[in-house]
């Protein structure tokens, strides 16, 4: 027989709509999933899969049952072999031991004094004199009588014998209440006393929901402000999540996942009806907590306190998340501020806006770079590099490092596969032999979280920013008589009006490529000039030439030619006109107008990103957070505008 388990852990695990799926078509519908059921061969969608119940119903013929049900019923297993098929889907090992051989849980003697312990320490919360000032404390933080309940919480008097006492009268003696973690026995004394004293005490459960130890919170000055359980057989904490158990099918309905700090942020968001939220039992998250997450969400939202302690927090924990191939984003609230606070002043629709508003983990470490300067010369450009290079390194999903690679050669005005084989220079094995720096002596990786941007000293610059555009489309040069089409061997009949036949002195290029390509094909074409004027007027050209020879084509009647248009022109724009004519007629279709007007949308767009790079120089934490993220979004549209292309070189025809 398989044991009870190993079959509540991959049950657990399962994600029932998946393994459905590959047998049903499904759409989601509301907080199920709908599709036509296999059992009577419906056609209409009376077949509802529930993942936050890990169960399936038809409405028709009333089949309904677990994951292992649908396997057996659909498919003829038998029983073991749906559990280990359900258990490959999820990668737990399925042993099928017979039950004449299968001892006892070991463990079930200190989960059960677990919880007995938590029931007494509910009780001493609602004692009239012994709980008060705990009752006080949690009233002070907002939490009423239901929270008490729902969340299990107690309370620990500070006689290190009560605890003692009672579970002695239940029968568990010294030595299962040290092996749970309820006692402790200091060096020197001969009598165990009770672990926690005078806290609040938050009952912590394992991943299927048993009691593994809990969390006291000290209500003044003791010190640590958080006490633990200690490791034992049943309590590890890089393997433990703060409300997992509770949050997991709530991260699996919505596939995502928050983790905050401590207890009570994770307390206050679940009241506040944000259900699928968990906290690590430390500081960050461990690998195991990590796998833990990605097992119920692929998007993990990191949202702890705005001190340095979170921010570091924050890197440590994300960088954990990539490496188990989760997609994290980073969450910012105002300084001062943690999610308890948070929700707890502002509501739950401001920190769903906050959630929205989060950032990938990468752009976080860029911003936070940027906003010091340290993209301000090469010098410290090299240096934030080196802070960047471990995200790159711990991101095992390929499209996202990729992605991960293409920000950083943005941001550095550098080339992917550059970056790449720095990334790559030194093996994850070595890097964790050493986080210090390498071998060799040379700086290693030090993670962002580890180290805190200093402030850069001195004025900051644009960052080297250069041109997002690619080049303008060639246009073919001048020739007397005609101007010969590259590749065709053609030429085109040289069809200029009688004004045109000055001739024109050499100029330098001007300063405005997209104008200059869009006015000559608009001389083509006039079309040109009301296809241009829809999403921008002449008002948004910036060389005043081509401004005015816009304006002119766009306002002149279609029956005036270019000779009565050139009559209303100044020398200058006259000059410009008579330099773009010059020679064969301009090809409207080969200037390619689409690349054009992508081009002046995303000038428009880089001139708003300038002026955000300039107001956050001078702008509050808070409005500098709100001004990145526009700022992320707009480079996020330059970046789907103009698409890197090869500029083309032959016209058509």
């Amino acid at each position: 027989m398989i044991p009870d388990e190993i079959v509540e852990r991959v049950r657990s695990a399962a994600d029932i709509v998946e393994i459905v799926s590959e047998f049903v078509p499904l759409k989601r519908s509301g907080g199920t999933w709908r599709g036509p059921c296999p059992f009577h061969q419906g056609k209409n969608p009376n077949f509802a899969v529930s993942p936050s119940h890990g169960s399936y119903h038809c409405f028709v013929c009333h089949e309904s049952g677990d994951v292992f049900t649908f396997l057996r019923k659909r498919l003829g297993m038998d029983w073991p072999s749906a559990v280990k098929y359900v258990g490959e889907k999820v990668g737990i090992e399925v042993i099928d031991a017979p039950r004449r051989v299968q001892a006892p849980d070991p463990n079930l003697p200190n989960h059960e004094a677990l919880a007995a312990a938590a029931e007494w320490f509910q009780r001493q919360l609602l004692d009239e004199s012994v709980g008060r000032a705990a009752r006080e404390y949690l009233q002070q933080r907002r939490l009423d009588a239901q929270a008490w309940h729902r969340f299990a919480l107690g309370f620990a008097p500070r006689d290190p014998q009560l605890l003692r006492r009672y579970l002695h009268s239940l029968g568990y003696d010294d030595a299962r209440q040290l092996e749970a973690g309820l006692l402790v026995l200091r060096e020197g004394e001969t009598e165990p006393r009770g672990r926690f004293r005078g806290r609040v005490m938050f009952p912590i459960h394992d991943e299927l929901g048993r009691p593994v130890g809990f969390g006291g919170r000290a209500m003044g000055d003791d010190t640590p402000k958080y006490l633990n359980s200690p490791e034992s057989a049943v309590f590890q904490k890089r393997r433990t999540l703060y409300g997992l158990h509770t949050a997991k099918q709530a991260m699996r309905r919505v596939a995502r996942a928050i983790v905050v700090e401590g207890y009570l942020d994770a307390i206050r968001l679940a009241l506040a009806g944000i259900e699928e939220v968990v906290a690590p039992l430390g500081t960050a998250l461990t690998e195991d907590q990590a796998q833990l997450l990605v097992r119920y969400a692929p998007e993990v939202f990191l949202l702890y306190d705005s001190d340095e302690a979170g921010q570091k927090a924050t890197f440590r924990s994300g960088l954990e998340l990539l490496r188990a191939k989760a997609t994290v984003r980073v969450v910012t609230l105002p300084e001062g501020e943690d999610p308890d606070s948070f929700v707890r002043d502002r509501g739950r629709a401001a920190m769903e806006a906050q959630l929205g508003s989060a950032i990938d983990l990468l752009d976080r470490q860029v911003q936070l770079l940027e906003r010091r300067g340290w993209f301000a010369d090469l010098r410290h450009r090299r240096t934030a590099i080196d802070k960047l290079l471990p995200t790159i390194r711990a991101a095992k999903d390929p499209l996202t490092r990729d992605l991960y690679l293409a920000r950083l050669a943005d941001a550095t005005h550098l080339d992917k596969a550059t970056i790449l084989a720095e990334a790559e220079s030194l093996p994850d094995p070595e890097r964790r032999r050493a986080p210090g720096g390498r071998r060799d002596g040379t700086p290693g990786d030090v993670e962002l979280g580890d180290w805190e941007p200093p402030p850069f000293e001195g004025p900051l610059s644009e960052y080297g920013r250069e041109p997002l555009v690619p080049s303008p489309v060639p246009l073919p040069p001048p020739q007397p008589g005609g101007a010969r089409v590259p590749g065709k061997g053609r030429r085109w009949k040289n069809q200029g009006p009688e004004w045109h036949a000055t001739a024109v002195p050499p100029r330098p290029r001007r300063d405005e490529p997209v104008e200059r390509a869009l006015v000559r094909a608009m001389l083509g074409d006039r079309g040109v000039a009301e296809r241009v004027a829809e999403r921008h007027p002449p008002e948004a050209f910036r060389d005043a030439a081509y401004r005015e020879l816009f304006g002119a084509l766009l306002s002149s009647p279609l029956d005036d030619d270019l000779e009565r248009i050139a009559d209303r022109l100044s020398s200058e724009s006259l000059r410009v006109m008579r330099e773009l004519t010059e020679g064969s007629p301009y090809d409207v279709e080969a200037a390619d107008i689409g690349l054009s007007l992508s081009k002046l949308d995303a000038r428009v767009l880089e001139a708003r990103i300038d002026e955000i790079r300039e107001a956050m120089r001078t702008a509050t934490r808070e409005a500098q957070d709100q001004l990145m993220t526009e700022r992320l979004e707009l480079e996020a549209e330059l970046r789907r505008l103009l698409p890197i292309r090869s500029p083309r070189t032959k016209p058509r025809g």
